[in-house]
């Protein structure tokens, strides 16, 4: 059922769509590799930020009219923790880090 969208819901959509600023088939791409899935947190096997990027993908696979409660909540999470990530930038050069990593799992290349 389409949603009637607040404008919560069109901010949420109007940021996720600024911070995740991988295309589809990068993060996929990035998602296959050692190094996306060597960070985070894997009790279950899958990091919570590899599961994410995987949920970001169907997110971007869907037209806006498409999109769920599901979706939208998911999205606020990935926002969240895109900022909250990108205040803990680390010193020198970040491109081969874990803080790195895991921002790419989240859908977002610093």
């Amino acid at each position: 059922m389409a949603l009637d969208w607040t404008d919560d819901q069109q901010d949420t959509y109007d940021e996720f769509r600024d911070l995740v600023n991988m295309q589809p088939k990068e993060l996929e791409e990035w998602l296959d590799t050692d190094e996306s899935k060597s960070v985070g947190d894997a009790d279950s096997g899958e990091s919570t930020g590899h599961r994410s990027g995987r949920h970001i993908l169907r997110i971007k696979d869907k037209n806006k009219d498409e999109l769920t409660q599901d979706d939208l909540d998911h999205m606020s999470k990935v926002n969240g923790y895109i900022k909250r990530h990108k205040a803990q930038t680390p010193d020198g050069d970040v491109s081969e880090t874990n803080w790195r990593y895991s921002l790419m799992n989240w859908g977002h290349d610093p």
